[in-house]
């Protein structure tokens, strides 16, 4: 037992609220279009802390709190999917929405979902349960410590499988302290059930959204498959190998001994954000028009809703503000009349297709850009110099955030932090509600010749 174990302790019964991982996009998300972020947005994410300590003393200090943060172990048979989906719908107050989107975590899906008043629903439930005596380079041991877990609430919830994420690149010393779990659902739960037959107006519809990447997938069981790494990093498969000298530095860096080469005729299959292709099926059940938007680059959703929200305001100044990871805010943007493009993570390869689509767009008087710290170094690891050059596309240059650039690459902000950078850039009129119908045969326009499927 390490020393951060003995600090932790079972909490006893499960709230919702503990159990959805406060460190997920997809709580950014639900917090950031419901309009009700509360204390969490205040938050720094595990990694941005302990910045001023030694490396070593630095490791120890954010594993205990890990350990500490996650769902206890003890007590995760007591997870109730049910109970977290009651939870999600608790954040919307409205008596009706003219549409409801469902389905991947996507910062362009909550820009649209605010564009069109609609609520945004979550289609899995990110969880991390603590790990006693893990290790970051042991993923043989995660993988028979989550098919444990996972077995355990499976029993309980018979409406979701479990994918499970082991990810020393993207968690650091995270990884070896907890696990992480993705619940999806392939039913719909009877909270949103009942919250689309009951809360959306007369003619409304609901918008399914799914990420179509794929990624090599163990599948133990019917209802459990488990995954080293993610395409959310920006890197192939094969860079979880010890032969990369990156990788091999990182886990030399997370005191792991040894790493099990994995095996690379591991069959691919829709990676963790994809969600359940048969919960679409319960969609078309509910008695409402039920439409798809389906992606197999999140860029490619990111730069069809930017060109959309563009288009919709028609602006004297046209000014952009390029996003990332859970620093987003959407009220704010469409409050100040900003066009947002939003980057996954701080890859080279995400903020390389910013770059892009800024150089084929027609010039913004300026380009904000919110470099999301990804919590760890790396030549993957889009440069200082690489956001500057994303600014620089605004005929006004405008200096990357002093905040962020002193925190970046390894030390992640608070959402929060999004939203008083964007507070700055005052307010405009704003544009009356979007209709789904013209949502639609935009993106269909705009996205259908780069792979953004709309049905």
């Amino acid at each position: 037992m390490t020393t951060y174990e003995t600090l932790s302790a079972a909490r006893g019964d499960l709230p919702a609220e503990s159990a959805f991982c406060a460190e997920s996009l997809s709580r950014t998300l639900l917090a950031a279009v419901s309009g009700a972020p509360g204390d969490w947005a205040h938050r720094t994410p595990l990694l941005g802390r302990h910045g001023q300590l030694p490396a070593e003393r630095r490791r120890e200090e954010l594993a205990r709190e890990a350990y500490a943060e996650a769902v206890p172990h003890e007590v995760a048979a007591q997870l109730d999917a049910e109970a977290v989906a009651e939870w999600v719908v608790g954040h919307y107050q409205a008596s009706t929405y003219p549409s409801v989107l469902l389905g991947s975590p996507h910062g362009a899906a909550a820009h649209l979902a605010v564009a069109l008043g609609a609520a945004w629903l979550p289609t899995s439930i990110p969880v991390t349960v603590s790990w006693p005596g893990g290790s970051a380079g042991n993923w043989p041991g995660a993988l028979a410590w989550g098919a444990g877990l996972a077995a355990t609430i499976s029993d309980r919830n018979p409406s979701v499988t479990v994918r499970q994420v082991h990810d020393p690149m993207a968690d650091g010393p995270l990884c070896g302290a907890t696990v992480r779990l993705h619940l999806r659902w392939h039913a719909l739960p009877a909270a949103y059930e009942k919250f689309l037959r009951t809360r959306i107006a007369p003619g409304g519809c609901t918008l399914l959204m799914r990420d179509l990447r794929a990624w090599p997938v163990v599948s133990v069981s019917r209802r459990y498959a488990f995954q080293i790494g993610s395409p959310v990093t920006g890197v192939r498969p094969e860079a979880y190998r010890a032969d990369n000298w990156e990788f091999r530095h990182m886990l030399d860096e997370l005191g792991a001994l040894t790493w099990v080469a994995p095996d690379p005729a591991t069959p691919p299959r829709y990676a963790e954000r994809s969600g359940e292709p048969a919960l679409g099926v319960d969609l078309n059940k509910i008695g409402r028009t039920s439409y798809r938007v389906l992606y197999a680059r999140p860029e490619i959703l990111s730069a069809g809703v930017a060109d959309l929200l563009r288009k919709w305001r028609h602006q004297e100044r046209d000014r952009c503000v390029v996003e990332c990871g859970r620093l987003l805010d959407p009220w704010q943007a469409r409050s100040a009349g900003l066009i947002p493009y939003w980057c996954e993570s701080a890859s080279s390869t995400a903020v390389d297709a910013a770059e892009w689509w800024l150089g084929g767009s027609p010039s913004f008087d300026s380009v904000t850009v919110l470099p999301g710290p990804p919590g760890y170094d790396g030549d993957r690891v889009a440069s200082l110099g690489q956001w500057r050059s994303v600014a620089s596309f605004g005929r006004e240059h405008e200096p990357v955030d002093r905040v962020a650039a002193s925190r970046y690459p390894t030390l992640p902000l608070a959402t929060r932090h999004a939203t008083r950078m964007l507070a700055g850039a005052g307010e405009r009129p704003q544009p009356p509600v979007m209709t789904m119908t013209y949502a639609l045969s935009r993106l269909h326009l705009s996205g259908g010749s780069s792979g953004l499927l709309v049905s």
